[in-house]
C-alpha cells in the first residue's frame, strides 16, 4: 500500500520547517511573511504528491471537525433544497462539509440521525425541528453545542432561529383573495402544532374575521400524498360553495392540484387559488398559481451567519438571535379578480 504523504514529507523534501508548510498549506502564507517564490515551491509539491491532510488529526488537534449536521423532514422538497444549496455553497466556501439527513416525518429516525451526528462531533447543528425532537434538541443545547433552527420554532426552546412572518404571509394572501371579490375561501393545511403551520392558519383567520366572512378550514391528518388527495377530494366535494383556496405548503397545493384534476376543477374558472411557497411548476399551471415566496437566500445565509458567529465565539456567552423575514406574494392568473 503506497504510503500517505505528510506535511513532514514535504518539508524534508523541500529542506524546510514543518511550520512553514502548515502555514503555507492553511493559507497564512503572507500573514507568516513567507516569500512568494516559496509559497509557490509547496503548493506544486502538494499538488504533485496530491497531498490529503489528515482530518482526523487536525480535527484532534483544534477540537473541530469543519462539519456541520443539517436535519429536515424532507430535503427533495424545492423549500429545503434550495436552503441546502445555498448553505452549502457558503459552507464550502469557508471549508466546511455538510451532513445533509432527512427525518421522513420519524421521530425514531431523527433521534438516531442527531445521534450520528454527535457521534461524528459535528460543529454545529442547523434543523427545521422535527416534532417530538424538541426534549432533545433542548438537552443538545444545554451542552453548548451551536443549535440555529429555522423554518420553525418552539417556543419554550430557547436557542437561535431564522423564520419567516407566517402570519402576516397568510393575512395578506387571504385580503390579496378578498380585494379580489371572493367571499368563501378555504384554508388547507395539516394537523400539528408546529409553530410555523399555526401561525399560517391564524394569519388567515384573522383576515377572514376582519372582513366578517366565514373560515373554512380543513386540516389534513397527513400521512401520504395519496391519503392526502382522498381527504381532498371529501372536503372540496362537501364544499362547493368555495370560490377560493389557500394551500398551506407546497406539498399540500401540490396533492391540492391533483384533486383538482380528479374532479374537474379548473383553477380560477371554478375556484382562485394560492400558494405558500412558490415553486417552478406553479409558473406552468393554466393559469398560473399565485403563491407566497419564501426568501430562500436570505433564509440560508442568516442562518450561516449566525451559525458561524457561534462557532467563532464558542465557550463564550452569545446571546441568542432570533430573526423574522419577511416573504413576497407573487400574484398570478389563478386569483385574478372575479
Amino acid at each position: 500500500m503506497k504510503k500517505r504523504v505528510s506535511i513532514k514529507d514535504i518539508a524534508k523534501q523541500l529542506n524546510i520547517s514543518i511550520t512553514t508548510v502548515s502555514f503555507v498549506i492553511n493559507g497564512k502564507a503572507r500573514e507568516k511573511n513567507i516569500s512568494e517564490s516559496l509559497t509557490k515551491k509547496v503548493l506544486e509539491l502538494v499538488a504533485e504528491l496530491n497531498y490529503q491532510p489528515n482530518t482526523l488529526a487536525t480535527s484532534l488537534r483544534t477540537g473541530k471537525t469543519k462539519i456541520i449536521g443539517f436535519l429536515v423532514d424532507d430535503i427533495s422538497e424545492p423549500f429545503f433544497s434550495g436552503i441546502a444549496r445555498r448553505i452549502d455553497e457558503i459552507a464550502s466556501n469557508l471549508g466546511y462539509k455538510i451532513l445533509f439527513s432527512s427525518t421522513r416525518n420519524d421521530t425514531e429516525k431523527a433521534i438516531e440521525l442527531l445521534q450520528i451526528f454527535k457521534d461524528r462531533h459535528v460543529d454545529g447543528y442547523i434543523m427545521a425541528l422535527p416534532e417530538g425532537l424538541e426534549e432533545e434538541v433542548k438537552k443538545l443545547i444545554q451542552t453548548d453545542a451551536p443549535v440555529v433552527l429555522f423554518d420553525r420554532y418552539v417556543q419554550d426552546v430557547k436557542t437561535d432561529y431564522v423564520i419567516i412572518d407566517n402570519l402576516s404571509s397568510t393575512y395578506e394572501a387571504t385580503e390579496h383573495l378578498i380585494k379580489n371579490n371572493y367571499k368563501k375561501i378555504g384554508f388547507v393545511t395539516i394537523d400539528t402544532l408546529q409553530q410555523q403551520m399555526v401561525d399560517r392558519l391564524a394569519g388567515y383567520e384573522s383576515a377572514v374575521k376582519k372582513y366578517n366572512l366565514p373560515a373554512f378550514v380543513k386540516k389534513i391528518k397527513y400521512v401520504n400524498s395519496a391519503a392526502s388527495i382522498e381527504e381532498m377530494i371529501k372536503f372540496f366535494k362537501a364544499e362547493k360553495q368555495l370560490d377560493a383556496v389557500v394551500f398551506a405548503a407546497n406539498y399540500i397545493c401540490l396533492d391540492g392540484l391533483r384533486t383538482f384534476r380528479k374532479l374537474g376543477i379548473q383553477i380560477h374558472k371554478d375556484i382562485a387559488v394560492v400558494s405558500f411557497d412558490d415553486f417552478e411548476i406553479l409558473e406552468f399551471c393554466e393559469p398560473p398559481v399565485t403563491a407566497i415566496a419564501q426568501p430562500l437566500e436570505a433564509i440560508a445565509e442568516n442562518v450561516m451567519k449566525i451559525l458561524l458567529n457561534k462557532l467563532k465565539k464558542a465557550g463564550k456567552p452569545v446571546e441568542n438571535t432570533q430573526v423574522s423575514l419577511p416573504t413576497i406574494l407573487n400574484v398570478r392568473g389563478s386569483s385574478a379578480k372575479k
